[in-house]
């Protein structure tokens, strides 16, 4: 899968989860702290990148991702183009 399309898939997940629009978005935001991600939010964000990818995630290394760019770039090594 190409990074553009994992990226689209990655902003569209994060902006339904965490009630943002796609657009306010960037690839530098931090969960955290620009996106306001809380620790349950956060497991929540886990399970929904598992169910767009069809993916089964260690949620250790998945919580360790903290950007928006990270996580694409985390999906881009996972799924084959």
């Amino acid at each position: 899968m190409k990074r553009e399309e994992i990226a689209e898939r990655v902003i569209k997940v994060t902006a339904r989860e965490l009630k943002k629009s796609p657009e306010e978005i960037k690839e530098s935001d931090r969960f955290s702290y620009e996106l306001g991600a809380d620790s349950l939010k956060s497991i929540e964000l886990v399970a929904a990148f598992e169910e767009e990818f069809d993916l089964d995630l260690d949620e250790d290394e998945a919580l360790k991702i903290q950007t928006v760019g990270s996580a694409i770039d985390f999906f881009a090594e996972l799924l084959p183009e």
